[in-house]
């Protein structure tokens, strides 16, 4: 399988790339693409003897870095030339030399430039970037998480569907659970885009259970919940805020005194799982649904944990067939509500 890293993805790039390629090449047993600057990389992995057959070189001399914005952005991810690692490394999936493109970059620029050199599938306006919460008794499937911040019901349709592919695939979850996020769990409540969505979702074949609440979501009343790029990112970074907030808290409580320190010893083996069940280092990025091409995108903190969590979901992205999936059930969805395919 043949899955491309960012290089110049991270915050503190390449160092968090380079072990990373370096541990997934290793884990996996397939070479990493390694995307960036030549000059500066070869060095390092020379200096660390790793095998030229572990990770493959890829030269990209420009990068979209944190800055860009506007026109610069839009230009550095179009033009045809273009030497970012983002547009060198996502030319390799659209040219079937690679499965799958993984970066820890700007997210703008990563959706901009994945957008431009892939085109969306054929019946997606929107590509959507997807997050897998836990939840009671499991995860559960949000999309958009920041993608699109203004959406139309037909977009929450297509989200939906590409996000049962996702949970069913992926997951292996059998008839997803598809919800809508609401202020309320009734048809008629929510705000104009809820409101249109909601027949569009109840007529589109797919295991619609109707609106849900936040509460709901975190109960594990659904498996995959849509909802626009705003209301989906203001949930995701208050949600990993909070869970920071509760672990930072019992952490606090365990060390005020003697008592506590005895139990806390004692609950430890429990605390690290629920740790590691709320760290989104476990998933490492979020795959960008929509897109005619396999593509992942990170946290610009993300470490070397992170990013081989991406590699693995990369690669079960990869194993499940999801993008081939995600097309013959847009066409499916056609056919069922008599809209004209896309050609």
């Amino acid at each position: 399988m043949r899955i491309v890293l960012d290089a110049m993805g991270s915050d503190t790039c390449p160092d968090p790339e380079i072990t990373a390629a370096i541990e997934a090449a290793k884990l996996f047993g397939d070479p990493i693409f390694l995307v960036g600057p030549v000059q500066d990389l070869k060095p390092r992995l020379d200096s660390l003897g790793v095998p030229i057959e572990s990770v493959h070189l890829v030269d990209a001399s420009d990068t979209i870095t944190m800055q860009d914005k506007g026109m610069a952005l839009a230009l550095k991810a179009k033009r045809r030339d273009s030497k970012t690692s983002m547009a060198v490394g996502i030319d390799l999936v659209k040219t079937g030399e690679a499965d799958a493109f993984v970066t820890a970059g700007n997210t703008g620029g990563a959706m901009t430039t994945a957008y431009f050199r892939l085109e969306t599938i054929p019946g997606v306006e929107r590509p959507a970037l997807t997050a897998t919460f836990p939840v009671k008794n499991g995860y559960c499937i949000v999309l958009d998480i920041g993608a699109n911040p203004d959406c139309k019901p037909e977009h929450l349709l297509q989200f939906a569907i590409m996000g049962s592919v996702y949970a069913s695939n992926v997951r292996g979850i059998n008839k997803p659970r598809i919800a809508i996020l609401s202020n309320g769990e009734e048809g008629g409540k929510g705000n104009e885009l809820v409101r249109n969505a909601y027949p569009l979702l109840v007529e589109s074949g797919l295991n619609f259970i109707g609106n849900v609440e936040g509460k709901e979501l975190f109960a594990g009343e659904a498996d995959v919940v849509v909802t626009d790029g705003f209301t989906g990112n203001i949930l995701l970074k208050s949600t990993e805020a909070v869970a920071k907030l509760i672990m930072d808290i019992i952490s606090q409580q365990l060390k005020s005194n003697i008592i506590s320190m005895i139990g806390g010893s004692l609950a430890k083996p429990s605390l690290v799982k629920i740790k590691t069940m709320l760290n989104p280092d476990e998933y490492g990025a979020a795959p960008l649904l929509g897109v005619n091409g396999l593509v992942l995108i990170g946290h610009g903190r993300s470490n070397a944990h992170a990013l081989v969590s991406a590699i693995k979901t990369a690669r079960q992205g990869v194993d499940a067939n999801l993008l081939g999936s995600i097309k013959s059930a847009i066409q499916e969805n056609f056919k069922r509500v008599n809209i004209p395919e896309v050609e």
